[in-house]
């Protein structure tokens, strides 16, 4: 459960940030007016969470459990003030595009999800590859956003103008709603492979699973399927429990 090969594959396709998970909605809703945008704020969010991880994992005998989400915000804010300021220095066009939503990645949901729930738990190399794993299905997911929208939009992907000189961009597609829209297709489609997959009786698995219910290695501590089978393990006992009470009366 901890191979690199295995992070890598559950953060880009099994437990996708935004397409699966349906995590730090706020940043790719707001920066997915382009591809570049969206490719940008991804590998930006990447970085923080895969060092982030790495910090936390090394600290995670040193962190008393009780301040852990403090120490968590305070290693990811150091980070993030690192890649702002980097950003800001050496790709300003960038920084300007995405403004405000660079230090929100200090409460972005995805890096201290992960946090909490696998690099406060697991050695560092693992950790790392989760972090980088799930940096990029961000980062994939983003683009495709806002590769979209740009070319609904605008006609144009990366900056390319590839759309015929007769066509009309569908300027909606690059304001607000147009990210509701385009999220919600993509997430469409995703959803009809899969169904049109399992129909075929193929193994659809490893598309929007979320997890794999191996809940002997698995790091998520509040996992519903945990829950659900400790639950019905608990109630099973109590019922057998119940019998052998009458079964002795």
């Amino acid at each position: 459960m901890n191979s690199i090969k295995e992070r890598l594959l559950n953060g880009i396709v099994k437990e996708n940030p935004t397409f699966v998970l349906m995590l730090g909605m706020c940043p790719t809703l707001a920066v997915t007016t382009s591809a570049i945008n969206g490719l940008g704020m991804g590998l930006t969010t990447m970085v923080v969470l895969a060092l982030s991880n790495v910090f936390i994992s090394l600290l995670r005998n040193i962190i008393p459990d009780k301040v852990r989400i403090p120490a968590f915000i305070v290693i990811i804010a150091s980070f993030v003030t690192v890649v702002e300021l980097l950003l800001q220095g050496f790709i300003p066009f960038l920084y300007d595009a995405l403004g405000i939503y660079i230090p929100l990645i200090v409460v972005n949901c995805i890096i201290l999800g992960r946090a909490e729930a696998y690099a406060y738990k697991n050695p560092v190399i693992p950790s790392l590859f989760d972090g980088i794993g799930m940096g990029l299905g961000f980062s994939v997911a983003l683009t495709c956003i806002g590769a979209v929208r740009e070319l609904l939009g605008a006609g144009e992907i990366f900056g390319i103008h590839v759309m015929p000189e007769s066509y009309v961009p569908v300027s909606i597609f690059i304001m607000a709603p147009g990210a509701f829209f385009v999220l919600a297709l993509l997430t469409a489609i995703q959803n009809k492979v899969k169904i049109n997959g399992e129909k075929k009786g193929r193994d659809m698995s490893k598309i929007q699973s979320g997890c794999g219910s191996d809940c002997m290695n698995c790091a998520e501590s509040g996992c519903s399927h945990r829950l659900v089978d400790q639950k019905t393990e608990s109630v099973k006992e109590e019922n057998d429990k119940t019998k052998e009470d009458k079964n002795n009366d």
